[in-house]
């Protein structure tokens, strides 16, 4: 039978997170937009101003998989949250309660922190996703449409353009 563990990401590991990340990358057909370097990530997760944080999940004491979350805050609840910016599950592990695991281990990091929810997003047509987080009794949230502030149209704005 094999051994699952989820542990806090180590810097270590930052190699192993990105390599993760270009899987992810391809995953969702987007296989050259990844632009993080191991330095970038590196100083996300571990350097003086850290603020994301990362966890691991490794069946046999291999790597399968990863979650990169950071907290945000509800004005609404009074409360932080976290929101959940990348979990991947390598294919050939999927099906074997990885995913599950990782998202147990960050509702368990909530709960503690005395958040008032865990969020993420997900593509609309990635299915075996939506319906593996139906399953845990996650909600889509229809009412809502995400922006993004990026690229030239970020710099032009904020030179006031």
């Amino acid at each position: 039978m094999s051994h699952l563990t989820i542990r806090p990401a180590e810097p270590s590991d930052i190699s192993q997170i990105l390599k993760f990340v270009h899987e992810l990358a391809v995953y969702e057909k987007e296989p050259n937009a990844v632009e993080a370097t191991e330095s970038d990530m590196h100083a996300a997760l571990f350097g003086k101003h850290a603020n994301v944080f990362g966890l691991i999940a490794e069946l046999d004491a291999q790597p399968v998989g990863f979650a990169v979350y950071f907290f945000n805050f509800s004005t609404w609840l009074g409360r932080n949250g976290i929101y959940l910016e990348d979990l991947y599950v390598r294919p050939e592990t999927r099906g074997l309660g990885v995913g599950k695991a990782l998202l147990q281990e960050l509702a368990k990091i909530a709960v503690a922190r005395g958040c008032g929810r865990v969020e993420w997003s997900v593509l609309n047509w990635n299915e075996p996703a939506i319906q593996f987080y139906r399953s845990i009794g996650a909600v889509p949230q229809d009412e809502w449409t995400v922006y993004r502030l990026t690229g030239n149209a970020l710099q032009q704005f904020a030179a006031g353009s």
